[in-house]
């Protein structure tokens, strides 16, 4: 047998829970020595009476193949002679009661496709990678200045073939899924894509958040190999890619990391603290290091292994506080009385800091519901040292604002400013996202008040706001489009709605605001500091307009956007301005393209010397009802 791969220094460093290179040495990997070739399987179980190999090269024979344990971790090791590529296999864990366990790898690259579940033997180390440029360009990336306009897909219901015999999924292969979704994207101007539900998982329904196999793309949509394709396909077209990761809680699948070695080894062992009565599931235990070691190697094998650029963690308020989710007497305060998780607070620092540390420009975001102090701090502030965190209180003022009658809306106007007064304490990222158009919460066009038409005009006039809003952006699936049902796992989106004019003229206005965006530094590099916003009428609440400037930070292509929210046209508009310099009208919403009237206008406007909005200087604007108009100067 070769020599054991996992060394005395290895268990050190893992028992110290910084081995980030980890899936390296655990899980299965083919080896060659000398002659000699087969498979090194290791498997952390230290509370385990003893552990087997089996699989179809044994007959599932818990006798046939067992492990050696290794002092003092309790990992057990094993080589197989000829083990064959593309081979399933599960560890037999006999507990200490005499139980037998059968377990997949926690640290296998690939497993079945559901309804199987066993773990695949397979080689992930010889894909040749073509994003060198990519790779190379990442490391200047600032995710503060940097324009970020993120897709969020699920790539299961993104697009489908037809249903047939063979293919009852109609699931797309990873490497058609990157040329479609490539195409995609690049024609509507997105920056990044973010993949839900990667990691493999049982269950549809899930959407991927009940994770059972933390280091294997889902065999859904093909192997780990082509997986590493998607990724350098979309490398190589300039397309960042940002995965949903949830370390905050795993299924209790008897095959998976529950009570993995017959004792809490994963989770923590006491039910107030390892388990989550909202959602059934097990809570990892942030107070083992070994614990924080698999999480940590597994957010740094999807960053250095597939090349992923960032990963948007999930369910972050859910780690950091003891009682979330939970009654009185169903949790436990930590030492000093309080409902915070410290283990989770560590765990934080420790992960942050060493992913953007070892791999500049990758981008963490926290998708925290909560008023959390310090969640895109350093670390060394007492910050949790993420780079982004989702604005889940302007999702929330912002949808509340738009449901509205827009008679209502002037008394509501603060629902679209207050997100304002807080911008600066984080580094944000707005989000409509998936979680907002799913359980009876309505498609996002459907969320609009009035008759059809309105419905569209009033979606264009949300989108802009959101667009010129400081704050990176993120749309899920369907909303550039209008789509009019929720959204479902089970089918693709209503993309045969793009054969309607209002869906085709709402897209085409979404493409727009993306370009827009990505093109103007404005509208993205000074997000994070005050001087980069201003308003122009934040007080407008009678006609339910907002006027505000994107000031870019060389002072040349300033924006400034008007939005009115209401069906009353105001041909004697003024807006107020800064300066006397002309101005030219870039976007237009009453453009025929976008399902305006199509009415002739100037394209530069010259302000006078006429004080309006408390501004010494304005021009004047015939504004349509439910009218948009951005101007650079």
């Amino acid at each position: 047998m070769p020599a054991s791969l996992v060394t005395e220094y290895d268990q050190y460093l893992f028992g110290k829970g910084t081995h980030y290179d980890l899936y390296n040495k655990l899980g299965a990997h083919p080896v060659k020595e000398g002659k000699e070739k087969g498979v090194y399987f290791a498997v952390w179980a230290p509370n385990a009476k003893s552990v087997s190999i089996v699989g179809d090269f044994n007959g599932w024979d818990d006798k046939a193949h067992p492990m050696t344990r290794l002092k003092p971790l309790g990992i057990y090791e094993l080589f197989i002679k000829d083990f064959p590529m593309g081979g399933i296999y599960k560890y037999c864990i006999t507990s200490q009661k005499g139980e037998k366990l059968m377990k997949v790898d926690p640290f296998a690259f690939e497993a079945e496709k559901r309804p199987n579940n066993a773990s695949v033997v397979t080689d992930i180390s010889n894909f040749r990678w073509g994003d060198g440029k990519w790779m190379k360009k990442r490391q200047q990336f600032n995710d503060r200045k940097g324009a970020m306009s993120v897709y969020e897909v699920h790539p299961g219901s993104w697009m489908k073939h037809p249903v047939s015999e063979e293919d009852e999924d109609g699931y797309y292969n990873y490497r058609l899924l990157a040329e479609r979704l490539t195409e995609y994207v690049k024609k509507m101007g997105y920056t990044h894509v973010e993949l839900m539900g990667i990691a493999e998982h049982p269950f549809d329904g899930s959407w991927g958040y009940q994770v059972t196999n933390y280091f294997a793309p889902t065999s859904r949509h093909g192997s780990a190999q082509d997986f590493q394709y998607f990724v350098n396909y979309l490398h190589k077209n300039n397309i960042g890619i940002i995965l949903d990761w949830v370390p905050a809680h795993f299924p209790r699948d008897a095959f998976g990391l529950a009570e993995f070695d017959g004792s809490c080894l994963y989770e923590y062992a006491d039910p107030r603290k390892g388990e989550h009565p909202d959602w059934g599931t097990k809570v990892f235990d942030f107070s083992k290091t070994e614990v924080k070691n698999f999480l940590i190697s597994n957010a740094l094998f999807w960053v250095e292994h597939y090349h992923i650029d960032g990963l948007r963690v999930d369910a972050v308020a859910s780690m950091l506080y003891l009682d979330y989710g939970r009654e009185d007497g169903q949790w436990v305060a930590n030492q000093y009385g309080g409902n915070e998780n410290l283990d989770a607070i560590e765990f934080f620092k420790h992960l942050n800091t060493v992913v953007k540390g070892r791999n500049p420009g990758v981008v963490m975001i926290a998708e925290e519901s909560t008023a959390w102090p310090k969640v895109t701090d350093k670390a060394e502030y007492g910050g949790l040292e993420f780079s982004l965190k989702w604005n889940m209180g302007w999702m929330h003022d912002f949808l509340e604002y738009m449901k509205l009658d827009p008679y209502f809306r002037k008394f509501n106007h603060n629902k679209m400013t207050f997100a304002m007064s807080y911008n600066y304490a984080e580094n944000y990222m707005l989000v409509l996202s998936h979680d907002e158009v799913v359980h009876l919460k309505c498609a996002m066009i459907e969320k609009m008040p009035g008759l059809y038409d309105d419905k569209f005009r009033n979606l264009m006039a949300g989108y802009a706001f959101m667009f010129g809003h400081p704050g990176k952006k993120l749309l899920f699936m369907g909303q550039d489009f209008g789509q009019h049902r929720e959204w479902s796992e089970a089918r693709e989106i209503d993309w045969f709605l793009l054969a309607e004019p209002r869906n085709q003229q709402l897209q085409n206005w979404v493409q727009k605001l993306l370009h827009l965006y990505k093109n103007n530094k404005a509208l993205h590099e000074y997000d994070c500091w005050p001087e980069g916003f201003e308003w122009i009428n934040a007080d407008d609440g009678d006609r339910s307009i907002f006027s505000f400037v994107r000031h870019s930070a060389n002072g040349r292509n300033n924006m400034l956007f008007v939005i009115n929210f209401t069906p009353v046209a105001r041909p004697d508009y003024r807006v107020g301005t800064t300066c006397m310099r002309k101005h030219t009208l870039v976007l237009n919403s009453d453009d025929a393209e976008f399902g305006g009237s199509g009415k002739e206008r100037p394209e530069t406007y010259k302000p006078v010397k006429a004080e309006c909005d408390g501004w010494p200087y304005s021009i004047a604007y015939d504004l349509p009802a439910y009218g948009v108009a951005v101007f650079k100067y």
